[in-house]
Formats: C-alpha cells, structure tokens, sequence
C-alpha cells in the first residue's frame, strides 16, 4: 500500500490524533469510505495514498447514500466528538470547540460560528458591523428557531470538495472535523464549494434519508459556519459572503 504522510512541526497536542479519532469514528459508521489511518505521532500522521479518477454521476450517488448511512449512525449529542476524544477538535489548521449540547442551535451559534468572529475582525477581513449581523443571526439560532426533532448526526465536519477524494473504488473522505451535529450542515458545506455532480449527490441521500422540507432555504444557515472559517483566514471575500449568509439567516426567521 502506498503511503502518504502528513507532517505539521507546530501542530498542538491531540491534532493528528483528533484526525485518526475522526476518521476512524466515520468509518464505524459503515456509510462513506474513509482513508485508512496507518500511523499517527505528535508531529505526523501516516494515511493510505488514494489515487483520484474522473468523478461520475454513478460514484456520486453511490456517495450521497452512503452520506446519509454516515449521518444516520448519529452521534451522542451536538457537539459530541468522537468517543474517548476530549477537548477541541480542529479544523484546518485552528480549533474549535467539541462540547456536548442537548439542543443544535445553542451548539452552532455558541460552538461552531461565534468563535470565528473575532479573529475574522483582527483580520480585516469581517467588519465590526458586519460581525454585529452575525452576531444577531447567532442569538436568533441559540433560541431554537432552526431546531427540529432530528438527532445529532455523525458529521464529518469539513466537507468541502478538496475532501471528498474520487478513487476506483468510490469516493474517499479526509481530513475531517468529525463531530455530532446537523446533517444538512454537511450537505451545505458541499454545496459551497462546489462538489461535482452535487444534485445527484442530493438525490441518492435524499432517497436514502428524506430531507427535511425547506432544506434549500436553510443552505445560508448551515454555510454561516464554513463562511466564519474562512473569513478568520481567507480573505475579506468570505467576510462579505458571511454577512450576506447571516441576513438570509435572520430572514428565514
């Protein structure tokens, strides 16, 4: 098997081990492949290497279900990381909070946007009005407006397309922030960055697991946490599509 390692010479403590506790807790689901964690230290981690093909309408439905089986395994609570692992997780390369919370809204406001406002303003790439839009759209999710009666699915937690890997075999994920949440949260992630052959992705989990109706309006809501990643590093061009995510957000309520 070829081998593909990942070093990070200032990586805090757990970070490499957080992404074998992920990827492992994702492949006990039996939905989505994962890569196959062949070693992990302080400063490295040691994966299978995945030789990528061409994307397929095939390989993309074949994904969207085994998504869905993924996110049906649940997860103990919002926020939950994967078992035995305490503390934060990361994603990227910052970390985020992995505390458990009986409700999605107080999780998602508190847990998975708001941290990312204040290093988004140092930045400059978020204006300090614009984050008070943020910050209103947060408080209206903490209340509960957007909670529903589904569990806490079993998220990966970064799915943007540049881990969505496309192999022989089917699709392969990586490098994920795997936590307890809401599964439409991933499915957002996958619609912001531009997943080949999403609507058939859409299609196979929908038929697998029906989404709940209004899930295209609630897109922006479930972006808020993505957009707040990358304004904190990326550019003031995330900033603004931020701001924009959270006044659909206070729109939808």
């Amino acid at each position: 098997m070829e081998r593909l390692v990942k070093t990070r010479d200032d990586a805090p403590a757990g970070f490499f081990a957080a992404e074998a506790a992920g990827l492992a807790w994702l492949a006990a689901a039996g939905g989505a492949r994962t890569v196959q964690v062949l070693e992990t230290a302080p400063r490295r981690i040691v994966l299978e290497r995945v030789e990528t093909v061409r994307p397929t309408p095939a390989a993309a439905e074949e994904f969207g279900a085994a998504l869905a089986a993924t996110h049906d395994a649940g997860a103990p609570a919002f926020g939950a990381p994967p078992p035995g692992w305490t503390g934060d997780i990361f994603i990227g390369r910052r970390t985020q909070p992995a505390h458990p919370e009986p409700t999605w809204g107080a999780f998602y406001a508190a847990q998975r946007v708001e941290p990312f406002l204040a290093p988004a303003v140092a930045a400059g790439n978020l204006t300090a009005s614009g984050a008070g839009v943020v910050r209103r759209a947060c408080a209206l999710i903490a209340t509960g407006a957007f909670d529903d009666t589904d569990a806490p699915a079993r998220l990966h937690g970064d799915l943007w397309s540049g881990n969505v890997l496309w192999s022989a075999a089917g699709v392969v994920l990586i490098d994920p922030a795997a936590h307890g949440g809401h599964r439409e949260t991933d499915l957002a992630m996958l619609a912001l960055f531009g997943c080949p052959f999403l609507d058939h992705v859409i299609a196979a989990y929908d038929r697998r697991h029906p989404l709940r109706p209004g899930w295209r309006e609630r897109v922006p809501l479930h972006q808020l946490h993505p957009l707040a990643v990358h304004a904190a590093g990326h550019g003031p061009a995330y900033g603004d599509e931020l701001v924009d995510a959270a006044e659909r957000t206070l729109a939808l309520g």
